[in-house]
C-alpha cells in the first residue's frame, strides 16, 4: 500500500511538472528596429533596351537601268543638293536603242498614213456601192493594224527617251552621301544611300513584348553608344510601332526615339543602349517599399511587445516604446524601392521597416532555470 501511494506521487509530480514547463513564461528575444520616415521623393520607373542609331530621313538612290558607269561625281560623306548629277551611265548602248525606235516609228507612221488614205477610199467607194463589204472591212482592218502599230512604236520611242534620262542619276534631297554601291557594271538597284540631315537622327529600339504595354509617345528616353561611355544622350518617343517581331522565339516591338545631333556625335549605325523612363512622378509622399513589407510577429517579440493589427491589404507599422501600430494605407505607384503613398498616415511619421535579433555576447551566460529541474549539488566545506 506504501508502495501504491509513492507511484501516485510520483506521477502527480511529474504532470506538476509538464505543466509548469508548458506553463513556464518564455523568454522575449531582444530585438533591434530598423525605422524610416514617410515623406516626399520622386518615384521612376524605366525600360531598358538597345537600338540602332539612324538618320530620320534616308533615301537609297539608285537608276531603273543597268549599264556601265561611266562618271562618278561624289564619294563618302560628299554633301550633295537637290537635283544635283551624282553619277552617270554610259549612253552609248541606249542612244542606239533610241534610235533604232525613231527608225521604226517613221516607218510605222508612213505606212499608218497609207492605210488611212486608203480605208478612207475604200469607205466612199462602198457607200457607193462601188466595192464589196468584204474589201471594205479588208481596208478597215488594214488600217487598224498600222494603228496599233504606230502606237506601240511611238510607246517604244519614250521609253527609250525615259531610259536616256535614267542614266543621268540625280540626288533627290539635300544631304550627305552615306554609302555607295558602284562597280564598272552594275545591276543592283541601289548605288547611293543619301541621309537628309545627320544633326536629326532617331533610334529604332526594340522593346520586349512584356514591357511595351507601359511605352507611349512623349516619354523622354536617355541612351549611351559604346563610342561615348561618358555622355548621356537625351531624345523622346515618338512612335510605338505596331509590328511585332520574332527573334528567338522572342517577341519585341519596334519604337522610335528622337536624337537630335546638333554636335554630329551619334553616328549611324552605332548601337544605343535606351532607358525609357515609363513612370516619373516627383515629390509625391512615399516610403520604402520594404516597409509594407513588414509584418511583427508575437513569436520573436514575445510577451515584452504589445502588437496593435489593423485590417488592411497595405499596412505601415509605428513604434511607441513597446507597442506596434499597425496603419492601413492606401497606395500609388512604386518603382520596387519607394511606393507612393496616397493616404492612411502622415507626412514625417516614422515607421518600422523591418526587425532583427539582437545576438548575445559570447562568453557564459546565465541560464534561465526551471523551478522543477533538479539543481546540482553544492560541494560541502571541508
Amino acid at each position: 500500500m506504501k508502495k501504491k501511494k509513492v507511484i501516485i506521487t510520483v506521477a502527480i509530480m511529474a504532470i506538476a511538472a509538464i505543466i509548469a514547463i508548458i506553463a513556464w513564461p518564455k523568454k522575449s528575444v531582444p530585438v533591434e528596429f530598423e525605422m524610416t520616415d514617410v515623406q516626399p521623393d520622386t518615384i521612376r520607373n524605366s525600360v531598358t533596351a538597345t537600338g540602332t542609331i539612324e538618320p530620320v530621313t534616308e533615301v537609297e538612290v539608285g537608276t531603273q537601268v543597268s549599264g556601265i558607269i561611266s562618271n562618278i561625281y561624289v564619294d563618302y560623306n560628299s554633301l550633295v543638293k537637290k537635283g544635283q548629277v551624282i553619277a552617270e551611265l554610259d549612253k552609248t548602248t541606249l542612244n542606239s536603242e533610241l534610235n533604232s525606235a525613231r527608225a521604226n516609228l517613221a516607218s510605222a507612221k508612213s505606212e499608218l498614213d497609207y492605210q488611212t488614205a486608203n480605208y478612207k477610199r475604200y469607205k466612199t467607194l462602198n457607200e457607193k456601192g462601188l466595192v464589196s463589204r468584204n474589201d471594205y472591212e479588208v481596208a478597215y482592218l488594214d488600217y487598224r493594224k498600222a494603228l496599233e502599230t504606230y502606237n506601240t512604236t511611238k510607246e517604244s520611242v519614250k521609253k527609250a527617251e525615259t531610259n536616256i534620262g535614267y542614266a543621268t542619276i540625280t540626288s533627290p534631297i539635300d544631304g550627305i552621301v552615306l554609302s555607295k554601291e558602284v562597280a564598272a557594271s552594275f545591276e543592283t538597284p541601289t548605288l547611293f544611300t543619301i541621309a537628309k540631315d545627320l544633326t536629326d537622327m532617331r533610334v529604332i529600339a526594340d522593346i520586349d513584348e512584356a514591357d511595351i504595354g507601359s511605352v507611349r509617345e512623349g516619354q523622354n528616353v536617355t541612351f549611351t553608344v559604346d563610342a561615348y561611355p561618358n555622355d548621356t544622350f537625351h531624345g523622346q518617343v515618338t512612335q510605338v510601332r505596331q509590328e511585332a517581331t520574332e527573334t528567338d522565339n522572342v517577341i519585341t516591338y519596334e519604337v522610335v526615339i528622337s536624337a537630335p545631333n546638333n554636335d554630329l556625335k551619334l553616328k549611324p549605325g552605332l548601337t544605343a543602349n535606351v532607358s525609357v523612363s515609363t513612370l516619373e512622378r516627383t515629390n509625391v509622399l512615399s516610403v520604402k517599399a520594404k516597409a509594407l513589407r513588414f509584418t511583427p510577429t508575437k513569436e520573436v517579440l514575445g510577451k515584452a511587445y504589445k502588437i496593435v493589427d489593423t485590417d488592411g491589404k497595405n499596412k505601415l507599422w509605428t513604434r511607441e516604446g513597446n507597442t506596434l501600430t499597425a496603419h492601413k494605407v492606401n497606395i500609388g505607384a512604386t518603382d520596387g524601392i519607394r511606393t507612393e503613398i496616397l493616404g492612411g498616415i502622415k507626412q514625417g511619421t516614422q515607421v518600422v521597416m523591418s526587425m532583427t535579433e539582437i545576438k548575445a555576447p559570447e562568453g557564459p551566460q546565465e541560464e534561465e532555470t526551471n523551478p522543477f529541474m533538479p539543481r546540482p549539488k553544492k560541494k560541502e566545506k571541508k
